[in-house]
């Protein structure tokens, strides 16, 4: 029987960002230990082409992204929990004094 569960379904219009320098120190870690620590390769070899993808573009566009999204909620409203949201949607505009 299939599982329905909705919750464990990725949600497209989410970016998944980390402070650049929090990233860098999880994948430093990496390297060192030559396995993944996180998602669905925990535990698993490094192999040459996870090792590039590590240090990536186009995670560090989606990093920045996402800290220049938080600042900006934050500017607007000052709350840290709209702000947190905010950062990880794509694809909205931030209106002045909305706090969805």
């Amino acid at each position: 029987m299939p599982n329905n569960n909705t919750s464990a379904a990725p949600n497209n219009n989410e970016r998944k960002w980390l402070k650049p320098s929090d990233r860098a120190k999880g994948y430093a870690e990496e390297r060192k230990l030559k396995v993944h620590k996180f998602g669905k390769k925990k535990g698993e070899e490094l192999t040459e082409y996870d090792k590039g993808i590590l240090s990536g573009y186009l995670l560090c566009q989606s990093d920045h992204a996402g800290m220049f999204r938080y600042k900006q909620a934050m500017d607007a409203t000052n709350d840290k929990e709209y702000a947190k949201r905010f950062s990880k949607e794509k694809g909205t505009k931030l209106k002045k004094g909305d706090k969805k």
